[in-house]
């Protein structure tokens, strides 16, 4: 079948125009950048791994009643209880000392939302789609979604992961190639920094593996990666950091101006500032943080709580250099532009390129 025709398809199941999706950014979800995605014809997004059950309706409400309501939420599947060592984390409130404000050692308990109340939330919002990642929604879950009609979108990073998700139930496989900003969505978390897979590598082989549609996402930031990605076999293209510099999505003017700066060798994989392992423009912290005589990070979400103080700093004085700056391999390429204009140049771009 023809990309472009492939893609059609793919749209008219998710009731969307354009197959070009934004992705979900716990922290940078601004109901504006969903709203001004789906008018423009694509599919709206929202990451609630940091939204307790009246945030997440309240986005939902916003996104739906200032647009055509087609947006997915999507959350983390919890990793077990962390293991915590006192003296180490006594050691990193030292390092980080430097970098920021005086640490607390009781920092490091800050736990996220309750995930069980975030899954009821989610089916009460009533999105068309939910998506996971860093695992797999629990079987009792995925039968009250398909009870739904909610379609269930599955990250993965990895061949097998993707065989998991199918198995499991997921209509749709996201592949997330290593290129991607933010949290790599690996299922176990040591294999988010010892299985890194380039899209162009993982792409073809999932789209192989598996019988239900794929989406690319992962470095993809212009018409040429959206159209490579469907030449490659992807239903559509989701896009996260390539949407950071548009207004709409209000980040702080630090962040999206050092994207528009940023050479892929720019970014940088660490567990620098939330124990799990994610790409990042490689600011001074950064690289500090994973010099090797840095004090090893502790896991997930214990380092969050303990950077959420030179985090916070960073934001108020606007100093990327210690500033939660996620940021994919082709952040270069993103354009300071409407979305809804941006959205549409990349399709209409891509379907060029392809001849559809």
């Amino acid at each position: 079948m023809h990309p472009v025709r492939r893609a059609e398809e793919f749209c008219k199941r998710l009731g969307i125009r354009t197959p070009i999706l934004l992705a979900p950014m716990a922290g940078a979800s601004a109901a504006s950048l969903s709203i001004a995605v789906a008018n423009a014809g694509g599919l709206g997004s929202c990451g609630v791994l940091l939204m307790k059950p009246d945030e997440i309706l309240g986005w939902s409400r916003e996104v739906r009643a200032n647009s055509n309501g087609a947006f997915q939420l999507n959350v983390w599947i919890p990793d077990p209880p962390p293991l915590r060592h006192a003296a180490r984390e006594a050691e990193l409130c030292t390092f980080l000392g430097q970098w920021g404000p005086a640490v607390a050692k009781e920092a490091g308990d800050a736990a996220p939302p309750d995930f069980d109340a975030q899954l009821a939330a989610m089916l009460e919002a009533g999105p068309p789609i939910l998506s996971s990642v860093m695992g797999l929604y629990p079987p009792v879950f995925v039968k009250e979604m398909k009870k739904r009609g909610i379609i269930w979108f599955a990250n993965i990073s990895t061949v097998a992961e993707a065989r998991q998700a199918e198995a499991a139930g997921a209509d749709v496989i996201v592949a997330q190639g290593s290129e991607a900003g933010g949290h790599r969505g690996s299922f176990a978390a040591d294999d988010a920094i010892a299985k890194q897979v380039g899209l162009f590598a993982l792409l073809p082989a999932v789209v192989d593996a598996v019988k239900v549609p794929v989406v690319a996402t992962g470095g993809i930031a212009d018409a040429r990666g959206v159209a490579a990605a469907l030449i490659m076999g992807a239903s559509a293209a989701q896009i996260g950091t390539g949407f950071l510099r548009c207004p709409e999505a209000k980040i702080h003017p630090a962040w999206a101006d050092a994207l528009g700066r940023a050479a892929p060798e720019d970014t940088m994989v660490s567990r620098a500032f939330s124990g799990r392992a994610g790409r990042s423009l490689a600011t001074d912290y950064v690289k500090a943080a994973t010099a090797a005589s840095a004090p090893e990070p502790a896991p997930y979400p214990v380092q969050r709580g303990l950077t959420a103080a030179m985090r916070n700093e960073a934001a108020k004085a606007g100093n990327i250099e210690c500033m939660q700056a996620w940021a994919g391999q082709s952040a270069g390429l993103a354009k300071a532009m409407p979305a809804g204009e941006l959205l549409t140049s990349l399709w209409d771009g891509a379907r060029k390129l392809l001849g559809g």
